[in-house]
């Protein structure tokens, strides 16, 4: 899976007073993560967290309010895990300092390099998809960190074979695996029969199911995720 795409499954909240620089990483980002959710302060940026959940947040400092590390405390009290990007105007060594112990992902000194910020936000999605839960079609999951699947909370016994299909499908651009690049990567480049295929298909299906994997006319197969994710 592409960088970009891991990007596209995610959100994420920006937390600027100043109006030039928010419109401008809004910009920015909003052609690479699926929502950019925007605040102006502190308490609102700690509200819109609460509501929409996003996977990563990227704050300034000094705002009305309620400031940007004090707002980020509550977060990491709320969700540990979430990274924080923190911008600021100056280097200050107490604020570096009080953001180190609350748990900030990444200092940023304005005025900073955009491509610099979407270069390190590429590195941190990969992180997240290799720790993230993806949900499938109902009742299936992925977990990328054990790499296995589940059926409500129930694990799937896949064969190694069965399990790379999966895998091949997640990294694939628009989970879609095409016939020549799945049977050059799970039959290690044999010629294999299209009957072989077939069969491998249909006893995924059956640990599976029918609705998990679909045909992709003169293309090969799709995997189906849960809307929540696209």
């Amino acid at each position: 899976m592409t960088n970009k795409q891991t990007l596209r499954q995610l959100k994420i909240l920006i937390v600027e007073d100043e109006s030039k620089l928010l419109n401008l990483l809004k910009d920015a980002l909003r052609n690479y993560f699926a929502s950019v959710i925007t605040a102006k302060n502190g308490k609102e940026g700690y509200t819109k967290f609460l509501k929409n959940s996003p996977d990563i947040v990227i704050t300034d400092i000094m705002m009305p309010k309620i400031d940007g590390l004090t707002m980020s405390q509550e977060i990491k009290s709320i969700n540990p895990q979430t990274p924080i990007i923190v911008l600021s105007a100056f280097g200050n060594q107490d604020k570096l300092l009080k953001a180190i112990e609350i748990g900030i992902s990444k200092y940023f000194i304005k005025p900073f390099d955009v491509d610099d910020l979407l270069t390190y936000l590429s590195l941190l999605s990969q992180k997240i998809h290799e720790q993230k839960t993806i949900k499938l079609i109902y009742p299936f999951s992925f977990k990328n960190s054990s790499k296995t699947l589940y059926k409500k909370n129930l694990l799937v016994k896949l064969t190694k074979r069965e399990k790379h299909f999966l895998e091949l499908l997640l990294r694939s651009d628009n989970y879609t695996l095409s016939f020549e690049h799945m049977t050059q990567k799970l039959w290690d480049n044999e010629v294999v029969h299209i009957n072989t295929v077939r069969t491998f298909i249909k006893r995924f299906r059956v640990k599976t199911s029918k609705d998990l994997v679909s045909n992709v006319s003169g293309q090969g197969y799709i995997l189906n995720l849960s809307k929540n994710n696209i």
